[in-house]
């Protein structure tokens, strides 16, 4: 069993090397990750025809290879699954500081990655660790960050993926995986659960703030509410709640369009039926 791992918040990231050790005991870890930040980058590849991404080897403590690239998670993983780091038998991307629940699945550069190794038919694992008071004033996210429980959401995920492994793989699981920042002793279970609509906290506000050093530029300004609790069955709620969240995304597919459809008569018009 050779795993990679990768995440979105770069080589350096502890929730990252935290979560590769841990995953030692199922089989033979490396990791691909980026070389900086890449929070909010989905499955985004980049311009591979433009930027000619670099790989470079690097050292992690108690981890026998690892690689940086310079290009999002979901690059990294599309390079593994083309050959360029040896066989990929399991994706694990995480730990990622910050839940990645309801719609933030669609931005989230730790799901991004296991979605792309879908696309090879390996099976993958997202981890995210909710962090406290996020979305409030008074603290940096620096500062929010520094009580991450890292070792606490590495147990969960180790569990998981002994299950995953031994369960019938099917249609090539994405299983996204969210976990409070709380001891082990503290959290009050865990369950599978739906994708929210909402995320826990939504951005309430945006505003554009003049710079004065560059007329006609501005500052995007954010203001956040209050946390959103949703049914006891949805991630987010799940999270908020003390408890472990899994869900398994399914995959994109065409839905069947409209029996009549203006589209249709549209282009019927412009090219003949």
């Amino acid at each position: 069993m050779r795993i990679m791992l990768t995440n979105d918040d770069g080589i350096n990231s502890e929730g990252l090397h935290v979560l590769a050790r841990s995953m030692q005991q199922h089989g033979d870890v490396f990791i691909a990750a980026p070389d900086s930040e890449y929070s909010g980058a989905g499955a985004a590849i980049g311009p591979i025809h433009l930027s000619e991404p670099e790989v470079r080897s690097t050292k992690i403590d108690e981890i026998s290879t690892a690689w940086t690239v310079s290009g999002p998670p979901a690059l990294c993983v599309m390079l593994a699954r083309l050959g360029a780091f040896g066989d990929v038998d399991l994706v694990v991307s995480g730990i990622n500081p910050g839940a990645n629940v309801g719609r933030s699945v669609y931005h989230s550069g730790t799901v991004g990655a296991a979605l792309t190794a879908r696309h090879a038919n390996i099976p993958s694992l997202a981890v995210s660790q909710h962090v406290s008071g996020f979305g409030g004033a008074g603290q940096s996210w620096d500062d929010l960050i520094q009580s991450q429980k890292w070792d606490v959401a590495a147990q969960v995920a180790s569990s998981v993926v002994e299950g995953l492994l031994q369960d019938e793989i099917g249609d090539t699981p994405v299983v996204n995986v969210n976990v409070p920042n709380l001891d082990l002793s503290d959290i009050r279970g865990w369950r599978f659960t739906n994708l929210g609509a909402e995320p826990p906290r939504e951005i309430e506000k945006i505003e554009l703030l003049p710079l004065k050093e560059e007329e006609g530029s501005f500052r995007v300004s954010m203001t956040w509410g209050d946390e959103i609790l949703q049914a006891a069955d949805v991630d987010s709620r799940a999270v908020l709640n003390g408890e472990v969240s899994v869900t398994y995304l399914s995959r994109i597919q065409a839905l069947a369009p409209p029996v009549s459809s203006a589209i249709g008569r549209g282009l019927d018009a412009l090219l003949g039926p």
